[in-house]
């Protein structure tokens, strides 16, 4: 085998090597989504779940009010590709033109004190598959009542 030749099959080999290492991590990326879209969900204690029942039924009535009111006063939300928006009238006006179908779901959680988490997902309808995730952080008001502190969520496309 000549120079030339041997040069071919090493540039070759190498090409074969990265397709093979970057469709493995394609797969495994692709394998890792389908177990993601499995998860199961958990059951919320009445006082966190009232916090997803309730965004549930703000969104669905396209309530900015509503909505804004399920976050502590110096809550925020943080969407994907924006700045954050901070405090109860700035999210109201970030919400104005927002909401429509959603379920929420719970997918981890944890309380103590007054702060606490919801990890879930989200979809259009109860039973389809998830569109999206999120994390909402907590805050207990002086009341008891749990507040959203922030929310932040993207698309899982």
């Amino acid at each position: 085998m000549n120079e030339t030749t041997r040069n071919g099959l090493a540039r070759c080999g190498w090409g074969l090597a990265i397709a093979l290492v970057v469709g493995a991590s394609t797969a495994q990326h692709a394998a890792g989504q389908a177990d993601a879209a499995r998860l199961p969900s958990v059951a919320l204690p009445a006082e966190l779940q009232r916090v997803l029942t309730d965004y549930e039924n703000a969104w669905q009535r396209r309530d900015p009010a509503g909505l804004a009111a399920l976050f502590a006063e110096d809550g925020f939300v943080l969407p994907s590709r924006r700045p954050p928006i901070r405090g109860r009238a700035a999210i109201q006006q970030y919400y104005e033109g927002h909401g429509g179908a959603l379920s929420l779901r719970a997918l981890a959680f944890a309380a103590e004190g007054p702060v606490g988490y919801i990890i879930g997902a989200y979809a259009p309808a109860a039973g389809e598959p998830d569109s999206g995730k999120f994390t909402l952080t907590l805050r207990r008001d002086a009341r008891g009542r749990w507040l959203i502190m922030s929310d932040m969520d993207n698309g899982n496309r």
